[in-house]
């Protein structure tokens, strides 16, 4: 798969073919049926499937402060958009400028010449262009004069609500990463660097790796998580943590994780955090060693929980 930034950078020898297009935070399922129906729509027409997607969230741009906190992070939504099958990706920076553009010059001057579209695939509810002027039918129309094809796609729905980023990033506030998994499909992860904590871990005979998050990271609520911890192509069941340790009367917020059956030196390494399952909310102990009898429960709980969704569950 290729990517590019910027639709002005396309390839001259881009040949066009299927577009879908949307910010995509988390490739949710619900992203997923929008894109794996572009990609089916590419298959029978013998074209190449390109996602046009942005960065940062226009949110940013539009009420500066008020950035979502994200499900994923640029370069994993890439490969999520890879594992479904299309042949390129174009992250388009969402600009001050950009936003001003309206629904009709984005096609005439950008969509239609550079990314070539011989058919656009888009949720129902899509919007495009400055203040959102345009919607599935004015692509529609606009689709009519510039020679391609639109259809739109029903947006996934799951009980009383529409299946959406901004559902899953509420779930995932409250600490329920189970119901936020089934939305995704897949266990929520966030990513970062591992950073030197107190070290006080490693002498209770639980050594952690404290992670320092991305920017805009969706952390979850603070709590303990059974989850795995994912370095390169090794993947580990962990207990993870999230809050400020009361017991040590701790200020700073922090996320941290145990490997299960792991001993290696981690400070400086890359490395995402999944969350399978809460296992409880953060506490305040009354002794360190109400602390670990309070841990090798959880550990024991993690081991449990992960042994049973599998080395397989990403």
């Amino acid at each position: 798969m290729q990517w590019w930034r910027e639709v002005r950078n396309t390839p001259d020898d881009w040949p066009g073919g299927v577009v879908t297009i949307g910010f995509f935070d988390g490739v949710h399922r619900g992203h997923q049926q929008i894109i794996t129906r572009a990609v089916e729509r590419g298959r029978q027409a013998g074209e190449p499937v390109l996602v046009l997607t942005f960065d940062p969230h226009p949110a940013e741009v539009i009420s500066p402060g008020s950035h979502p906190p994200l499900l994923t992070t640029p370069d994993f939504k890439i490969e999520l958009l890879g594992r479904l099958g299309v042949d390129a990706v174009c992250v388009q920076s969402f600009t001050p400028e950009f936003s001003l553009v309206s629904a009709a010059d984005f096609v005439h001057d950008m969509l239609r010449p550079r990314l070539r579209p011989s058919v656009v695939v888009v949720g129902e509810n899509f919007t495009y262009g400055h203040r959102a002027e345009g919607n599935l039918e004015s692509l529609r129309r606009a689709g009519e004069t510039e020679g391609f094809a639109v259809e739109g796609v029903r947006l996934v729905r799951e009980d009383d609500h529409v299946l959406s980023s901004t559902h899953i990033r509420a779930r995932i506030a409250e600490g329920d990463v189970a119901t936020a998994a089934r939305a995704l499909g897949r266990d929520h992860r966030i990513e970062g660097i591992v950073v030197h904590g107190d070290a006080r871990g490693r002498t209770i005979g639980y050594p952690t790796a404290n992670l320092l998050t991305t920017r805009y990271a969706a952390i979850p609520a603070d709590g303990v998580y059974a989850g795995y911890v994912l370095r390169a192509a090794e993947r580990c069941p962990a207990a993870i943590s999230i809050g400020t340790n009361p017991t040590f009367d701790g200020a700073d917020r922090r996320v941290e994780a145990y490997l299960l059956d792991f001993d290696g030196d981690l400070y400086g390494a890359q490395l995402a955090f999944e969350f399978t399952e809460r296992l409880r909310p953060t506490l305040r102990f009354d002794s360190v060693g109400d602390l670990i009898t309070q841990m090798a429960a959880d550990v024991t709980a993690t081991r449990k929980i992960t042994a049973a969704a599998g080395p397989g569950r990403r």
